[in-house]
């Protein structure tokens, strides 16, 4: 069962990574369209990025039940945070995926500052997923 924490471990990491990086294209994508750059190929890079980090996010999901049943059937505060906090990560995800379509059709409606900030988010939920797995508060 410790090769199930391995690759959880791996596809969630795999996943963030996906999830740090594509916001920055966005804000590539505007500042380099505004500039008057061609921008054409940050959208394909935004859409293979979004399609590996969406079978990254599944495996993660998939890996993180099966560790929930297997080893926390019982556990109750830390691990029903934990899945609250992955809930927003989802939601993140799928902004994402809005932002990338948006891409594909030639915009985005924001200033790269927006998606600066905007990038911040998943490492403040990566945070509180980190706290709550290895300090287990409640």
């Amino acid at each position: 069962m410790l090769w199930l924490k391995v690759f959880h471990i791996l596809f969630m990491m795999s996943w963030m990574a996906g999830i740090f990086y594509l916001p920055r294209i966005f804000v590539h994508f505007v500042e380099g369209k505004d500039a008057g750059q061609d921008v054409v190929r940050l959208a394909v890079m935004a859409k293979k990025l979004y399609q590996f980090m969406t079978i990254m996010m599944m495996l993660a999901v998939g890996s993180g039940l099966a560790l929930w049943f297997i080893y926390f059937p019982d556990a109750t505060g830390w691990v029903h945070a934990k899945i609250a906090v992955v809930g927003v990560l989802i939601v993140y995800h799928l902004w994402t995926k809005r932002r990338m379509k948006e891409m594909q059709e030639g915009y985005l409606n924001h200033s790269g500052v927006y998606y600066r900030w905007a990038n911040e988010i998943p490492l403040f939920l990566a945070l509180a997923i980190i706290i709550l797995v290895v300090l287990k508060p409640f």
